[in-house]
């Protein structure tokens, strides 16, 4: 074999790697040192990587896919909530609590003394009584005693002239639609856009660059996730109960991001078209329209007063807040376009089966794989023309691109440098949608993403169970996680790691296929009959 053919030929840490995904083993485990406080036995042990992406961990994005279409199916079509009322405060929060008020009252009079011994102990007290609350199961934090005074400035919060109004009503506590002719509970899909910046061709690329407003368009995907707030809000106002939904954003091809929504309940198509006509957000940001540090020249840090300065006259640049508090007009508007589409499913379907996996189609992918800006010139023109709005559009308040317009951002510091923010509404992969690509409302279905894998895990054990292999959890509170030290020579190699994980998934396979045999020549228990109406009669 001569060298070129010995080339070509793969290596071996690929063919293992190639092995794992073939039955779903996560290829980027990640290494933890366990100790078992018990027996101190030290074992090292793989984690999953959980990336959302294909292109990373193809076992663990499509966990991750499927779990999301479990959360999406189990809340869309609820007969009953799926949260239940909050509980009563006892008598052992009370009294913490009661401490916790006492404390805070010595700690504002001991501010008068200023005796520093006194304010340290009565810190240590209050953390101490905050732990005890969350110990006793309250949720929530209580203002902190050192808290800084904010400054705001008053806006006004009567409505644009130029939006329409949207009717009031009082918001009930329920999140589940009603219930039509007896036995039929619709929800509603819907998928929400942004305006239009200019006319596209076939493949959505601007027939005329020089006339597409990229400057809106990239300021209307920074402020894209607010928006949605808002709809959601009047959404709630107007129907007068509190919807929940399940819903993904993705980019449209014109790199334009819209949103798709499974939403519990009925909702008539005109609601939602009046309330998409009528929200809207006012950004009341400083003005950035045109950049006045440029080129080379940009603003530098005075160590003495802790500010950035100019670099030709060294006169502070104007704070965040006096900037925020001469404004007399918000520095942009964000609106949705006028084209929504929402749609009546119901549960049970294979429409709503269809629309779950649609929800869920593209979660697997990056927006670089979702939209192809690279297949013709003319998109790839397109995506660096919106790239580079965007890396001039500041994305927070937060945001070093303010330097750039002479505004110093919030909280400062000596380690920002002006133009150059590492918020991901300004990379090219990114484009603008560096938010959470699925919105999922507190009530959806009563349980978060971990406690949905949490269920498949345990429908597994009970399978094994019900079959006489029986596999107990183990004790987490008895082990202590820790990461894996530099150097450690009892660290196996990533191809043995690899190894390993596959052969205890092929273990796995073959104990519940095992199980599944079992529990088909079972005979299955008798039904209650006592329980049934004829009988209860």
């Amino acid at each position: 074999m001569t060298s070129a053919e010995r080339a070509r030929l793969p290596l071996s840490l690929d063919v293992v790697k190639a092995a794992a995904e073939a039955h779903g083993v996560c290829t980027r485990p990640v290494m933890r040192e366990v100790v078992d406080l018990d027996t101190y036995a030290v074992r090292i042990v793989a984690v999953r990587c959980n990336s959302t992406q294909a292109t990373k961990c193809p076992a663990c994005a499509d966990r991750n896919r499927k779990s999301r279409m479990a959360q999406c199916r189990e809340g869309w079509h609820l007969d009953a909530e799926p949260v239940a009322e909050r509980e009563m405060p006892n008598d052992a929060q009370i009294a913490v609590a009661t401490v916790r008020a006492d404390l805070t009252t010595e700690y504002r009079q001991a501010q008068a003394g200023g005796d520093p011994v006194l304010l340290e102990d009565l810190r240590d007290g209050i953390r101490d009584a905050d732990a005890d609350l969350r110990t006793e199961g309250v949720r929530g934090n209580l203002p902190a005693v050192e808290r800084p005074a904010k400054s705001t400035a008053n806006r006004s919060t009567k409505r644009r002239q130029d939006s329409p109004n949207l009717p009031r009503r009082k918001v009930d506590k329920r999140t589940v639609g009603r219930e039509f002719a007896g036995k039929y509970r619709p929800s509603t899909f819907i998928t929400l856009t942004l305006d239009t910046y200019g006319k596209v061709r076939a493949d959505s690329t601007p027939v005329d660059p020089s006339t597409y407003d990229y400057r809106r368009a990239a300021r209307d995907a920074v402020h894209f996730a607010s928006l949605v707030d808002r709809w959601w809000q009047n959404l709630r106002r107007v129907v007068g109960f509190d919807a929940q939904y399940f819903g993904t954003v993705e980019p449209q091809k014109r790199i334009t991001p819209h949103a798709h929504f499974a939403v519990r309940g009925s909702i008539p198509h005109k609601v939602v078209q009046a309330v998409t006509a009528a929200t809207y957000l006012q950004v009341w940001w400083p003005a950035h329209d045109e950049i006045t540090y440029a080129g080379e020249k940009r603003p530098v840090w005075d160590s003495r007063i802790s500010q950035f300065v100019d670099p030709d006259t060294n006169a502070p640049l104007t704070t965040w807040e006096d900037a925020v508090a001469a404004l007399d007009e918000p520095a942009h508007v964000v609106e949705f376009g006028r084209q929504v589409h929402s749609k009546g499913i119901l549960g049970g379907t294979e429409e709503a089966g269809r629309h779950i996996g649609y929800l869920t189609k593209y979660l697997t992918k990056s927006i670089a794989e979702v939209v192809d800006t690279d297949a013709s010139p003319r998109q790839a023109d397109h995506a660096d023309r919106l790239a580079a709005e965007l890396a001039v559009t500041p994305c927070s308040e937060r945001c070093a691109v303010w330097l750039l317009y002479g505004v110093q951002p919030r909280k400062v510091t000596s380690r920002m440098t002006p133009g150059h923010c590492k918020g991901k509404a300004h990379r090219r992969d990114t484009l603008g949608l560096p938010g959470r690509r699925v919105l999922v409302s507190r009530r959806w279905s009563g349980k978060t993403l971990a406690e949905h894998k949490q269920d498949r895990a345990a429908f597994v054990r009970e399978a094994l169970e019900a079959a006489g292999m029986s596999k107990p959890e183990p004790d987490r509170t008895r082990l202590r996680w820790g990461p894996v030290q530099a150097g450690d020579p009892h660290v196996p190699s990533r191809v043995e790691l690899l190894m390993q994980m596959i052969s205890q998934r092929l273990t796995w396979k073959a104990e519940y296929a095992r199980a599944q045999e079992v529990l088909a020549v079972l005979p299955r228990p008798a039904p209650d009959v006592s329980a049934t109406p004829s009988a209860a009669a």
